[in-house]
């Protein structure tokens, strides 16, 4: 799809950051593994494994917008069907922060885990719409739900890796 081809360095970049941020992500949750404190799985599920989910849907759409597609119907199937599956995915790691003990969210945590996630993908799902009638615009909103992705998974593993390495550590006997 020949409108796709101007944004050829755009998923470069974002696809080449994503890609990087995961294999950093492993490296750090290793790491705080190899701590004596205890975590319970909920708290991961809550807060760690959203991070790297929104890393690999921005990958994923990189990926994605960088394959040799022939016409637009494919291609906005895949973007409804990333948004969609980020909706629901997005209302469960709600839940899961919700009925989790571990860790008392606070506002910052809704908008970076719940917020700003269910708009990323609620942006994919209306791109997806919009690719017929609208196409640049489309093509940005998926630019800018890619990017927003990104930013939310660095900012919320960045949160974490302060968490464990501040917070946890002073509250140690």
């Amino acid at each position: 799809m020949a409108e796709l081809s101007e944004w050829a360095d755009f998923y470069v970049i974002v696809g080449s950051a994503t890609g990087a941020l995961i294999g950093l992500q492993f490296v750090v949750m290793t790491l705080i593994a190899n701590r004596a404190d205890y975590v319970p799985p909920e708290a991961g599920a809550a807060f760690t494994t959203p991070s790297v989910v929104h890393f690999a849907v921005a990958l994923l759409l990189s990926a994605v917008a960088s394959a040799p597609w022939h016409g637009r119907k494919a291609l906005t199937i895949c973007w409804g069907v990333i948004g969609f599956s980020g909706l629901i995915y997005t209302i469960i790691v709600a839940r899961r922060m919700r009925v989790q003990k571990v860790y008392r969210p606070v506002c910052e945590d809704w908008l970076f885990h719940a917020l700003l996630p269910f708009a990323a993908y609620a942006l994919l799902v209306g791109a997806a719409v919009a690719t017929r009638f609208i196409l640049r615009s489309a093509l940005f909103a998926v630019g800018l739900s890619a990017l927003l992705l990104l930013f939310i998974g660095i900012h919320n593993a960045w949160d974490t890796v302060t968490y464990h390495v501040f917070e946890k550590r002073q509250k140690r006997p």
